[in-house]
């Protein structure tokens, strides 16, 4: 009689678990391996960036304009006091977080987030300030980078943060959507890729420094809204994936004074159907080494490097929140070699992705109730 209650005990246990395993972990087929993803936290309301601190814990930003620390056990820490103020408006609100190179010595972090500029304008801005020593708040808090012209607008404000091997801050910014002709001229930030000093101004090096018809902090330009953007763990470039329209998603690697052709050309087309610019080449005008058509919707990117997934070692990770996937870019080189599309199965908007210390990967869902996930071989 006992074994057949330990029998049955089991019985039911085994059909009972497929319920919380829905909930909270699914174990999913890659082409090259089977994979666990599994909820690490929950209830952050529209998380946006992720930033692993020293100690393994995680700096979450969420749109809403809050900024928490994310312990190993996936408790989320009250919200940070001493933020600057953000305008959450539309695509607007606290974006990305990027810690300093030295901040095991200077706890410094960056903050990008769509600022108020008054009279109903805002543009994306970048912040740096000190993490207390018990995380509660940010110390010194100062806007570095305002981006210029500002604009009575709710789209397109970029924005990735990543230092270059120099020290130096990458920033990519949107073009607003409604100004994207301006993404054409040197005289503003938008549709650009600035590179400024860890203190604010321009970067030594950038390519426009001596021209007085130029803004001195552009790296590149011709861009639409770029949100993922990470630097090549061999050579150190920085590569980016940028928004399309309706179709026309790109991977550039944006070399420094190049047009990336945004809005004269264009793989894909504006979303009432009309051709955007004057094609898909122009003489002057860099092309996409990838693009997408229809457009996935990319957000978030992660060169692998890690030896927890042998077989992707060298791949991008691209998170979609139109596709609601992960793309997977096998690159040689300066070229992407092939796709593989993962987890569609989640049924979830990708907003971030990052390499963990753990050399597993991380992912930010984008809603109200998102979560951080966390991929990691099956077995």
């Amino acid at each position: 009689m006992n074994d057949l209650r330990l029998a049955l005990a089991c019985v039911l246990t085994l059909a009972a678990a497929p319920v919380a395993f829905a909930q909270d972990t699914q174990r999913l087929r890659t082409d090259k391996v089977e994979v666990i993803v599994e909820t690490v936290a929950r209830n952050l309301q529209n998380p946006w960036g992720l930033a692993f601190l020293p100690d393994n814990r995680m700096l979450v930003t969420e749109r809403s304009g809050r900024l928490r620390i994310v312990d190993t056990e996936g408790k989320l820490s009250e919200p940070i006091k001493g933020l600057p103020d953000i305008s959450v408006r539309g695509q607007g609100g606290l974006l990305d977080v990027a810690l300093d190179p030295n901040f095991a010595q200077n706890r410094l972090i960056y903050l990008s987030f769509a600022e108020d500029r008054g009279e109903g304008r805002n543009g994306t801005s970048v912040a740096r300030a000190r993490l207390s020593q018990d995380g509660a708040a940010l110390e010194d808090t100062r806007v570095i980078f305002r981006q210029e012209p500002s604009y009575a607008g709710t789209h397109h404000f970029g924005s990735r943060l990543n230092f270059d091997r120099d020290g130096n801050l990458f920033v990519t910014l949107g073009e607003r959507n409604d100004l994207r002709d301006q993404a054409q001229s040197l005289s503003n930030h938008l549709g650009k890729i600035v590179r400024i000093r860890p203190t604010g101004g321009a970067a030594p090096g950038n390519p426009f420094l001596n021209r007085e018809d130029a803004r001195a902090e552009i790296w590149s330009l011709g861009h639409r809204n770029i949100q993922s953007a990470a630097l090549h763990p061999t050579t150190g470039e920085l590569w980016t994936v940028e928004h399309g329209a309706r179709g026309g998603d790109e991977v550039n690697i944006p070399q420094k004074g190049r047009n990336y052709g945004w809005p004269v050309i264009s793989y894909g087309v504006h979303y009432s159907g009309q051709k955007i610019g004057e094609g898909t080449r122009k003489p002057g005008l860099e092309q996409p080494i990838y693009y997408w058509d229809p457009s996935i919707g990319p957000s978030g990117m992660a060169f692998y490097t890690g030896d927890k997934f042998p077989a992707w070692r060298g791949s991008i990770l691209v998170g979609a929140l139109a596709g609601k996937l992960v793309s997977r870019l096998e690159i040689s080189g300066n070229r992407v070699t092939g796709e593989e599309r993962m987890l569609q199965n989640l049924g979830e908007r990708i907003r971030d992705v990052r390499q963990g210390p753990d050399g597993l990967i991380y992912l930010l869902t984008d809603s109200r109730q998102g979560r951080i996930l966390r991929m990691r071989p099956a077995g």
